[in-house]
């Protein structure tokens, strides 16, 4: 099993960007998948999740309304589009198999929102 993210960067508070989480060696279609956060010194915060017909999404109270999670059953892929980002979402972002427990991982992108 290999999770693989990418388009992580830096980026203005207001501004946007969007992750992008490869995903190899399992059975994509039949598995949730999650988005986390690290920020140093705060531990893990679960993001968001969206099951593997996209029919069950959900977010955290912290980023409801400004985060949308999206998946590509063909390609393998899910997405975390961010938008009106604040200082406060600076983290190292993860995508995660599973809901909002995790069996595996990848090693995370850096989002940094300052001005």
């Amino acid at each position: 099993v290999q999770l693989v993210e990418s388009g992580g960067g830096l980026a203005q508070p207001g501004g946007s960007l969007r992750l992008s989480c490869t995903a190899s060696g399992f059975t994509f279609s039949v598995y949730a998948l999650s988005w986390a956060r690290q920020v140093p010194g705060k531990g893990y915060e679960w993001v968001s999740a969206i099951s593997p017909d996209s029919d069950e999404i959900e977010y955290a109270d912290s980023v409801k309304g400004r985060f949308t999670i999206s998946r590509d059953n063909a390609k393998n892929m899910v997405y975390l589009q961010m938008d009106s980002l604040k200082p406060e979402d600076t983290a190292l972002y993860f995508c995660a198999r599973g809901w909002r427990t995790y069996d595996y991982w990848g090693q995370g992108t850096q989002v940094t929102v300052s001005s």
